[in-house]
């Protein structure tokens, strides 16, 4: 199954900071799912002034369990840097997947 996943950071004034601390975990983590094949793309939100305020990834799992146990892990949750996630299923064409 794939999914996108949304992560919106928090607006404080913390938030960016929470973010760069727990940055370097989180793409470890990317690192290992990549491996795994579970990270088929991602990418940083921005704003207007070109900081991170949020992600996307768009990851495949063999179920929506598998995904929701990664996300307890995430560090990205962990560290409180999303403050909101969006989750909807959907299907990569074969094109775009390695």
């Amino acid at each position: 199954m794939q999914f996108i996943v949304t992560g919106y950071d928090g607006n404080d004034d913390k938030a960016l900071e929470r973010r760069m601390n727990a940055r370097e975990a989180h793409l470890n983590m990317v690192d290992e799912m990549i491996e795994k094949g579970h990270d088929l793309y991602a990418t940083a939100l921005l704003d207007e002034s070109g900081n991170m305020k949020g992600s996307m990834m768009v990851v495949e799992f063999a179920s929506r369990e598998q995904l929701d146990a990664w996300l307890k892990v995430e560090p990205y949750i962990i560290n409180n840097v999303w403050q909101r996630v969006e989750i909807v299923e959907c299907k990569v064409a074969a094109a775009f997947v390695k």
